[in-house]
């Protein structure tokens, strides 16, 4: 195998140019068809340029040599609960949204998730929007649909930090059928609360990492 090849089909996708990413992978399956990264990779990448039927055959294909492949069988799943995706040429994923910030950052496991249809379309480093109620903080998409909602303790915690003037940015870390992984950064620092962490005394897992095939 090629690793040349498989490094620079990583780095289009991180890139987001899912048509280079198709290419080079195709250009892979000629020395090995049957590599299954491969065709994971292939898989998503026709997927986010638009190509649903190609994506969920090349799953398939994925299937016919390993029927217990997970990544293959969430893909399978999530393409058939997808419409087709629109065609983003131009998005790039800026990996320092993932850089952690001691008493700024802090990775939450979303409650009370929303439809299965509404989680599949989401994607790793996707903004998705805070919004606050008067008893909780739910997160929407850019489309406004309902994804999710905070654990009661942060809730009233962040209610009352926006309040006093903080601001904050969300991304979704990771998607795993309707378990929603999301990343919540402190973008500003309210006068009230100017000295005060966010997120203080926290042990934050990891989260600069490289998109692996188990990101799809």
């Amino acid at each position: 195998m090629d690793d040349t090849l498989t490094q620079k089909a990583i780095n289009l996708a991180l890139k987001c140019d899912w048509s280079e990413a198709i290419k080079t992978n195709l250009k892979i399956l000629k020395i090995n068809p049957s590599d299954i990264d491969t065709l994971n990779r292939l898989s998503r990448s026709y997927y986010e340029n638009g190509d649903l039927t190609k994506a969920k055959k090349t799953s398939l294909n994925v299937l016919k040599i390993d029927s217990t492949n997970n990544i293959a069988l969430k893909a399978v799943k999530k393409y058939k609960q997808s419409k087709v995706k629109k065609i983003n040429h131009t998005k790039n994923i800026d990996t320092s949204i993932f850089i952690e910030e001691p008493g700024k950052t802090k990775l939450i496991n979303l409650i009370n998730v929303g439809s299965s249809s509404t989680c599949a379309c989401l994607n790793s480093g996707d903004e998705v929007i805070l919004t606050t109620h008067t008893h909780k903080v739910s997160l929407i998409d850019c489309e406004g649909r309902y994804i999710g909602r905070l654990p009661d303790d942060l809730s009233a915690k962040l209610r009352n930090l926006i309040k006093g003037g903080n601001e904050y940015k969300a991304y979704v870390k990771s998607v795993e059928g309707k378990d929603v992984k999301v990343l919540i950064k402190e973008a500003r620092r309210g006068e009230e609360f100017k000295n005060v962490q966010s997120f203080p005394r926290e042990s934050l897992e990891s989260i600069t990492e490289t998109f692996s095939d188990s990101d799809l």
